[in-house]
């Protein structure tokens, strides 16, 4: 199969398109055919090293943890698929080796859901990882019908799904973000803050009664500025302060949850979530998604295109 690989940790010019081996399929897995692969900004942080003192990774290295794609085979004890089902997931081994930049990638069950029949292959890559970020940190903080959500960095692939989700739990959300994002954020049903100086003030202007729960997914003292403007101080999420805990928050890293997904999936099919794609690259131009994703400027997901039907 082709899979673009990593020989060591590096750079993205280091990515590299290659023949490998098939992934074996373990008793509760799957096999999927990829069609699409979400490109995050934990992918090239995990290729340049940064997540080696907590992840056990192995090479040759084959990047990416969001997939969509068709199951081709099925592994021994597995009864929810089969062969030709349509999925999406997030999948994050207990090792880092075989990923989802690749033709096909093998994936245990409890890491995949069926893919929303109301997405295309390139935004059902976009969803899990971010999807689920964006979700379980909505579940930490406790996010309710009628109160009102403070979302950093709103228009980002993690803070756009965010505010969908906030919105069909009934939540009013105001979102951080540039001004050029300010009509993109509306269209989700958000209320647009721009970020900078005067940013508490700003909110405060949104909010004069304070906000019930806030999601930091950019960092950058976010988390010191939600508690600003929160009615409780413990009611802030954050993924990028790894201090958000002993900051009185809540420090978030995603797990894979098929649940999860499948309830992301029927907002989809609902149409309350959907998925803004920037950008799509073939396999072959994966060092180009690494970085744009790099420069941090990308509104909604970066996703590659691996398959075709």
């Amino acid at each position: 199969m082709k899979a673009i690989v990593l020989e060591r940790y590096g750079r993205p010019e280091d990515l590299k398109l290659v023949d490998r081996p098939e992934p074996k399929v373990a008793p509760g897995e799957v096999l999927v055919r990829v069609m699409a692969a979400g490109v995050n900004p934990v992918d090239w942080k995990l290729g340049e090293g940064r997540l080696d003192p907590i992840m056990e990774t192995h090479f040759p290295l084959i990047p990416g943890w969001d997939v969509a794609g068709v199951v081709e085979r099925v592994g021994y004890d597995v009864g929810e698929f089969e062969p030709g089902d349509e999925v999406f997931g997030y999948i994050r081994k207990d090792h880092v080796q075989l990923g989802a930049y690749a033709e096909l990638v093998s994936a245990h069950v409890r890491m995949l859901a069926r893919k929303p029949a109301s997405l295309t292959w390139e935004q059902a890559a976009g969803v899990p990882l971010a999807g689920l970020t964006a979700h379980q940190a909505i579940r930490r903080v406790g996010v309710r019908a009628g109160e009102t959500v403070l979302v950093h960095a709103a228009a980002g692939g993690v803070g756009s799904l965010g505010v969908q989700i906030a919105v069909a739990l009934g939540a009013r959300v105001i979102g951080t973000a540039s001004e050029r994002n300010h009509d993109f954020l509306r269209g989700l049903g958000a209320e647009p803050v721009a970020y900078g100086d005067g940013l508490v003030d700003r909110i405060r202007a949104a909010a004069p009664d304070g906000v019930d729960a806030a999601l930091d997914f950019v960092g950058d003292g976010a988390v010191e500025i939600s508690q600003q403007v929160l009615k409780r101080r413990d009611r802030v999420a954050s993924i990028a302060d790894r201090e958000a805990k002993e900051k009185g928050g809540h420090y978030v890293w995603v797990r894979p949850d098929s649940a999860g997904l499948a309830e992301l999936a029927a907002l989809a099919d609902d149409g309350k979530l959907t998925v803004h794609v920037d950008r799509v690259f073939p396999l072959a131009e994966a060092a180009e998604a690494w970085r744009l994703s790099r420069a941090g400027h990308t509104r909604g997901k970066l996703v590659l295109s691996v398959g075709g039907r």
